[in-house]
């Protein structure tokens, strides 16, 4: 279990964030919106490198370190980021003027993700992460799987709950939803996923082409 945590400990110190990012941490920290850590930051813009992200919706702006690092991975996509606290979209706003994030390619939506969400085009985002309220994480998965094109992917960080998912004693509502996303979508033809444990976990899961 030592060697363990100190494999965790590492990957998660490994992780060089650029300073802008590392601006918007601190202000996220003040405001109280719980960034990701950078070692799923990096994972993040990974994805969105390796996809070639053009489109991408982020459900949660938090204080914009997760918009940040997704507009890293892929410096020529657009990113429509949604969140219902004016104050942490003020945040993020600030944060992505610090960065020089040009205005064209970010788009504020100030609502409740389940208001906004069914009224988007299906198949048409690239990437969409899912970092909202944990009780609607079931419904905000399902929406990322209908908005992603085939072959798109849905990222889903915190999926470990802290741990409390890999505790079959925790019951609870949340720990339960997210126990069960991880195991349906992991058994589904329709998506490939795979489960991160670095940081605080990160669930990806790219929608499989339906053959014809």
């Amino acid at each position: 279990m030592a060697e363990s945590d100190a494999i965790r400990r590492y990957a998660l110190e490994a992780a060089v964030e650029p300073e802008a990012i590392e601006r918007a941490r601190a202000r996220a920290v003040e405001i109280g919106a719980d960034p990701i850590s950078a070692a799923v930051g990096a994972q993040i813009a990974v994805v969105t490198a390796a996809t070639a992200a053009l489109s991408i919706v982020e459900i949660g702006t938090g204080a914009g370190v997760s918009g940040l690092w997704l507009l890293h991975g892929s410096p020529r996509a657009t990113l429509t980021t949604i969140d219902n606290e004016p104050e942490h979209l003020a945040a993020a706003r600030t944060a992505f003027a610090e960065a020089k994030i040009a205005p064209a390619r970010s788009r504020f939506i100030t609502g409740r993700a389940a208001d906004v969400l069914p009224r988007m085009n299906e198949a048409s985002y690239d990437i969409v992460l899912v970092d909202a309220d944990a009780e609607g994480v079931i419904e905000y998965v399902e929406h990322g799987l209908r908005l992603v094109r085939a072959g798109g992917t849905v990222l889903v960080p915190r999926a470990l709950r802290g741990g409390a998912v890999a505790d079959p004693v925790r019951r609870d509502p949340i720990t339960t939803a997210f126990r069960s996303l991880i195991e349906e979508t992991q058994a589904s033809p329709a998506v490939l996923g795979a489960l991160s444990i670095v940081g605080e976990g990160l669930l990806q899961l790219t929608t499989v082409p339906a053959e014809h």
